[in-house]
């Protein structure tokens, strides 16, 4: 883990240590939880940074198909391609959730800028309110 090279920010979610002060993240770490901050947040939410996210709220209630994963798919490019300059995203697949019906399931193949790694990640999106 390098933070000189990745950076350093609050973890997300943010949450308090064991000496009462914020967690802070760095490196490789700190880029998952912006990936994932980036496609959890709505366009909207974030004061100062309206365009922020990547939306994937307007899914909710679609069907869980190719047709939905392929638009899902695209706004989690646009986003990641905008919001997180650290990442050279390599591929996004999206499918249905194998044991939850109304979820699908997000796993972003991509490479370090900085060091040419591969990292991956998933991400389950709920397409229902339970």
């Amino acid at each position: 883990m390098n933070p000189s090279v990745f950076g350093r920010s609050l973890s997300f979610p943010p949450r308090v240590g064991s000496d009462g002060r914020f967690v802070w993240s760095a490196g490789e770490d700190n880029i998952r939880e912006s990936i994932a901050l980036i496609l959890k947040t709505e366009p909207g939410e974030r004061v100062g940074l309206p365009e922020f996210g990547a939306g994937l709220a307007q899914f909710l209630f679609e069907p869980n198909n190719a047709g939905t994963h392929a638009r899902m798919r695209d706004a989690m490019e646009r986003a990641l391609a905008r919001w997180e300059r650290r990442i050279q995203v390599e591929q996004i697949d999206v499918i249905a959730h194998p044991s939850e019906a109304e979820t699908a399931l997000a796993t972003i193949t991509y490479r370090l800028v900085a060091t040419a790694a591969r990292e991956r990640i998933s991400l389950a999106i709920p397409l229902a309110v339970n």
